[in-house]
């Protein structure tokens, strides 16, 4: 999982949601706590912990890097879980199938909370394991279960899976007590980013109401997309749930506590967070695949121990030299009752765990193709750095330049390279002394005032703002629109660039009879006239 996180981590570019990141965290830790109390609460300590990172290297690697390091970290814990629950090949196989899923390598490259949650509710699911088979304490687990939950609140789903796993182990009393203890103080501790985070809502109002559809990707994010790979891990899976119980290593202590099966682990953790969140979201959306990613650990677990059942049949099945059937760990051949030796039973194993670790090879060179597109800008919905490139390229120290709206002005935050020396006319307080994302604008009249006194102003627009369907309610951004409309032309010879959906065009004033006219024609309600939409350059 390491080596596949390192393959191509410079991609050239960050796209917005990292660039987020990269301005926050680069932020004094004030300034992050005073931005915090108005927008992305949610994401408040992870802001915090990529803060000293960034202030030893601001650049793409140290950006990714720790999320590579913790899909690792959860390719590792979950192979740690398929010992424990079964046996060491299942582990190995688990592992290397969660390193070879398309969808762990795309947010192990990507610069926000979602791989370190992933590791932390592995983490807190091997810690339960341990829990409720020994006489260990629930504080471990409950410390990383609460770490977990602050890192993304909707982490508390596991939660869910947690006690369904507890509850199909019949676990004794003292047990459950111990879990309800340590679960109930982590949902307390996150009772107060809870409150906050709900009165910033607002923030996910573009998510649309999931269907079956949303539910249908997650399924092929999981087990592979449609095709060979997916089918056969579907059926192997379903294997691993079939009635009886899955062969466990022979090293598991035995003793009279309830152990819980893999399976009662697995699928829980897999398929609870999903479907509640899914079903939450049908009366207050706020479901997208990267907020259970976590669950994603159930899915190779099952996998890996259907593969592992099926082997284990076959292996029974198969006659020894003496031509009676061979049980695996049971004793074989004469009436004497001889066992087979570890020199007769290592060989086996060792070759049956390489059949299954090439097994695994082949399903990744069949979603290479996937790979290799996470590995460029194709996947990601916008390169800030280029928006940045062209702006060094086109601007010049002293030009007037406006974003429309101010959400243009995170390519500036988080790629300033290419935007040095140029006059930000409608921004009042920096975004870090504001306490927001983007900054505080002037008012509608100052900022009138401003732009009338330019001859000549550099506009980038995000791909709506220059449609003429787009009237904004913040009236900041209704002078910006109107006063362009009205007041300004694009320059001849037209100066227009699109890169990545945003507009970077050049304008000049009008003449003075044109802008008579122009606002004699202006419609009562103050609506401006259509925009002239971009040319495709």
């Amino acid at each position: 999982m390491l080596a596949l996180g390192l393959w191509g981590l410079d991609r050239g570019g960050t796209w917005r949601d990292e660039a987020v990141t990269v301005q926050v965290a680069r932020r004094s830790v004030p300034q992050i706590w005073r931005l915090l109390h108005g927008v992305d609460a949610v994401h408040g300590l992870y802001y915090l912990l990529m803060h000293p990172v960034l202030a030893l290297r601001a650049d793409e690697v140290a950006l990714r890097l720790p999320s590579v390091c913790a899909a690792a970290a959860t390719a590792g814990l979950i192979a740690a879980l398929g010992v424990r629950l079964a046996r060491p090949r299942v582990g190995l196989w688990a592992g290397l199938l969660y390193a070879a899923t398309p969808l762990a390598g795309h947010y192990a490259q990507e610069g926000r909370s979602y791989a370190l949650v992933a590791a932390g509710v592995t983490g807190a699911t091997l810690l339960l394991v341990r829990a409720s088979a020994g006489r260990r304490s629930w504080w471990p687990y409950g410390a990383v279960v609460t770490l977990t939950c602050l890192l993304h609140e909707l982490a508390v789903l596991a939660l869910l899976a947690h006690a369904v796993t507890l509850a199909h182990a019949r676990a004794p009393w003292r047990v459950r007590r111990g879990w309800a203890g340590a679960a109930g103080a982590a949902v307390t501790a996150l009772i107060p980013l809870a409150l906050v985070s709900r009165a910033q809502a607002g923030q996910i109002a573009w998510l649309p109401r999931p269907g079956t559809g949303s539910a249908e990707r997650l399924l092929h994010a999981f087990l592979g997309q449609p095709g060979p790979v997916f089918w056969t891990c579907l059926a192997l899976a379903c294997v691993a749930l079939l009635p009886g119980r899955l062969p466990r290593a022979e090293a598991t202590p035995p003793g009279p506590r309830r152990v819980p099966s893999l399976a009662s682990v697995a699928l829980p953790l897999a398929a609870l967070p999903p479907l509640a969140l899914l079903a939450v979201s049908q009366v207050r959306p706020m479901y997208d695949d990267r907020y259970v990613l976590y669950a994603l650990a159930g899915a190779p677990l099952l996998v890996a121990a259907g593969a592992d059942r099926l082997l284990t049949a076959a292996t029974r099945a198969l006659p020894n030299r003496t031509g009676t059937a061979t049980r695996t760990g049971t004793r074989t051949g004469t009436r004497t009752g001889t066992r087979t030796g570890p020199r007769t039973r290592t060989p086996a194993r060792a070759t049956a765990a390489l059949a299954g670790t090439l097994a695994v090879a082949l399903a990744f060179t069949q979603q290479l193709p996937l790979h290799r597109r996470d590995r460029t800008l194709l996947t990601r919905p916008d390169s800030l750095a280029a928006v940045s490139a062209l702006a060094a390229r086109e601007l010049r120290p002293g030009d007037a330049l406006v974003f429309l709206p101010s959400i243009g002005r995170r390519a500036a935050l988080s790629h300033p390279e290419g935007f040095r020396g140029v006059w930000d006319i409608a921004l009042r307080v920096p975004a870090p002394a504001s306490g927001t994302l983007y900054g505080r604008e002037a008012g509608a009249r100052e900022l009138r005032r401003r732009l009338l006194a330019l001859d000549r102003l550099w506009v980038l627009a995000e791909p709506y703002a220059l449609r003429s369907p787009w009237y904004p309610r913040n009236p900041t951004e209704r002078v910006k629109l109107t006063v362009v409309s009205e007041e300004f032309v694009p320059y001849e010879p037209r100066r227009e660039f699109v890169r990545d959906g945003v507009t970077l065009r050049l304008y000049t004033r009008r003449p003075a009879p044109t802008r008579a006219v122009i606002r004699s024609e202006a419609p009562r309600s103050g609506r401006p006239p259509a925009s002239p939409r971009p040319a495709p350059w």
